[in-house]
């Protein structure tokens, strides 16, 4: 018994079969990478012609169908990608050379930033290449695997034999859209509104929005959640979030909590107050400084060891305390408030913060999952520029909110105006993303070695000079590439994993489309010795 991912052809209430008899065309090469495991559940159009003893050569012919009493060929195949990139198999070549004289390709194909251009690219190349029209037809909709929120969306088009996009679906839209094609001249005229006939991609802020916008109404709207509570800092982070659900959801079904402690500025405190008023959203306030205090008394009650019959204290660090508030905050206040307002509770992580685990367990990294978290720290400056001016046609979010250095106000070194986060988000963002969205996945080999070229800032695409700025000696540079690497392949994989799921967005998302295990942070010997070398040469110089 096998399960197949399969299309058929229908007319007049009939199955078509295909040139070879069979009722209908499965999947070919099934995919097994980022987020795809298709062999998990199907067999492929291989296994189908080794059961019915049909040769790989003769298994691809086309389906013929009857149009305005002519016949037409089609040659119908099920490709993310239409088969050109990651099959061993030309099953386009194939199908063309069984006598299709269009292709159909059906997909499942989620949205990442970019693919639509790529998308025009591959079928148009296509189309152009076998001089065969070509139609690539996608779903839209919301799936998850648990830890990744997918959003499919649409884009259906229609190729002509000169690569060109002729008509085009809308985005994120179900869209019934038809065309004529002359056989004998080979034009195709689309019957589609103006703005319909060519798809192009929408400015990266717009595009961004419209899909975190679709991808997390749909989620909330599977999961039953019509109401949402999150914190509230004053920061960028919160503000796009807030500002986001109470597009979605209305702002009377959004709770905003500003938790602050002795080390909150007036400043975050009022830009929070001033982010709720803007939106229209419920809002309170709920100082932690006696909860915390509470919590460290508790802590340095004396431990009783059996062993040596003695009592011993534990000792606080910093960094312990500063923990402590942020769970207070995510998991006494936040999640209390979860279950007396009924909404969920939203992550408001960014992908900066969610590589190197700047974030606390079972503190401000809960929630039902993460809208932000598969977006760099810029594109959500971006983003809730474009809300201000877009979507809500006013200052909603607070300028000062843009402007202020980010910071956690978690220690008297860590407020607005004394200190600011860790991360240089100009330069940090462009380095941790190549560590995850390039398709080799950089090493600290590959960053060192542009370092010593000057070809870094090239590479990552940052701003450039800003690498002598930042750094003012080959020694800083290497010791901050490592205190970043360590993190992202230290506890960070840890906290990733038992994080909520996230929004994906990009090439490639932290969850299920980026599998990782909790392994020892490695350095290759090619690492070492250029690093060698080049502290080397500053010492002697």
């Amino acid at each position: 018994m096998r399960k197949y991912s399969a299309a058929f052809t229908a007319q007049n209430g009939k199955l078509i079969p295909t040139a070879q008899g069979m009722d209908f065309v499965a999947k070919f090469s099934l995919p097994a990478y980022r987020e795809f495991d298709d062999s998990r559940y199907f067999s492929g159009q291989e296994m189908l012609l080794k059961d019915k003893r049909i040769s790989l050569k003769n298994g691809l012919g086309s389906v013929t169908v009857c149009i305005h009493g002519k016949d037409v060929k089609l040659g119908v195949l099920l490709f993310e990608d239409g088969g050109t990139e990651n099959s061993p198999v030309k099953v386009p070549a194939m199908l063309k050379q069984g006598g299709a004289e269009v292709l159909c390709n059906l997909s499942s194909s989620p949205f990442s930033l970019g693919k639509n251009t790529k998308r025009h690219k591959i079928f148009g190349s296509l189309a152009k290449e076998l001089h065969c029209p070509s139609i690539y037809c996608n779903h839209i909709g919301v799936q998850n695997t648990g830890k990744n929120i997918f959003t499919f969306d649409g884009q259906s088009c229609v190729y002509g034999e000169d690569g060109m996009v002729k008509a085009a679906a809308p985005m994120f839209k179900e869209k019934l859209f038809s065309f004529s094609w002359d056989t004998e001249s080979g034009k195709i005229r689309a019957y589609a509104a103006e703005d319909e006939l060519i798809a192009t991609e929408d400015d990266e802020p717009a595009i961004l929005y419209k899909t975190i916008r679709y991808g997390t109404e749909n989620f909330l709207k599977q999961t039953g959640i019509n109401r949402m509570v999150l914190g509230a800092s004053g920061g960028i982070d919160s503000a796009v979030t807030a500002a986001l659900f109470a597009d979605i959801l209305g702002p009377q079904q959004v709770l905003l909590v500003n938790m602050p402690s002795r080390y909150n500025s007036e400043l975050t405190k009022n830009l929070a107050q001033q982010l709720a008023e803007n939106l229209g959203c419920c809002y309170t306030i709920v100082p932690v400084n006696d909860s915390v205090a509470h919590t460290v008394e508790q802590l340095y009650s004396p431990i009783h060891n059996y062993t040596s019959n003695r009592d011993f204290k534990v000792e606080l660090t910093g960094l312990m305390y500063e923990n402590i508030q942020a769970r207070d905050r995510g998991s006494r206040i936040l999640a209390g408030f979860s279950a007396a307002f009924k909404g969920g509770i939203s992550c408001n992580a960014n992908k900066a913060e969610i590589s190197v685990g700047y974030g606390t367990f079972y503190g401000d990294l809960i929630g039902l999952f993460c809208p932000l978290g598969d977006l760099w720290k810029y594109q959500v400056y971006m983003l809730g520029k474009y809300l201000n001016k877009k979507v809500y046609k006013r200052n909603v979010i607070p300028e000062r909110i843009f402007t202020i250095r980010p910071s956690a106000e978690l220690s008297q070194e860590q407020t607005v105006g004394n200190g600011g986060d860790p991360l240089h988000y100009a330069y940090h963002d462009f380095l941790l993303r190549s560590f995850i969205e390039n398709w080799d996945k950089t090493s600290p080999a590959d960053i060192l070695k542009h370092y010593i070229e000057h070809t870094l800032e090239e590479f990552l695409g940052c701003e450039k000079g800003l690498v002598a700025k930042l750094f003012p000696s080959h020694a800083a540079f290497c010791q901050d590439l490592e205190r970043w690497y360590n993190l992202f392949t230290g506890l960070s994989v840890a906290k990733r994993i038992q994080s909520p799921p996230v929004l994906s967005l990009s090439c490639r998302a932290y969850g299920t489309d980026f599998r990782e295990a909790q392994l020892t942070t490695y350095y290759s010997l090619e690492y070492k010795a250029m690093k060698e070398k080049l502290l080397l040469q500053e010492r002697l110089f």
